[in-house]
């Protein structure tokens, strides 16, 4: 068809030649393009797939992390407030701040 004829035989004008070169070179184009964009999203799936499942661990390592800062804090909070609690009574003081005697009884409901 590039011989300068058309599907009848016919012969074609320059312009409609073109045409068909263009038509042909764009078709190729679009099929190299089809094949490379195929190409990048097989590879890039996996490379989401090992960011996710990176993240997720990380997520779940900070989680952890969080709860062992959290029963830290407890435990400090208590021995804290039980430590003012043994200061006191060593001093002789019989009356116990009420702030102290909350964190000596209940370490998990005191603020830090």
């Amino acid at each position: 068809m590039t011989d300068g004829t058309g599907p009848t035989g016919a012969p074609m004008g320059a312009l409609e030649a073109a045409i068909q070169r263009l038509d042909q070179a764009v078709a190729q184009l679009d099929l190299r393009l089809a094949a490379l964009m195929e190409k990048a999203e097989s590879a890039n799936s996996g490379l989401f797939e090992e960011d996710r499942a990176r993240l997720a661990a990380e997520l779940d390592a900070a989680h952890g992390r969080e709860r062992d800062l959290e029963a830290a804090g407890l435990q400090a909070s208590a021995a804290l407030g039980r430590a003012i609690a043994d200061i006191r009574d060593a001093l002789g003081e019989d009356q116990e701040d009420d702030a102290v005697a909350e964190i000596v009884s209940n370490p998990e409901g005191a603020e830090a």
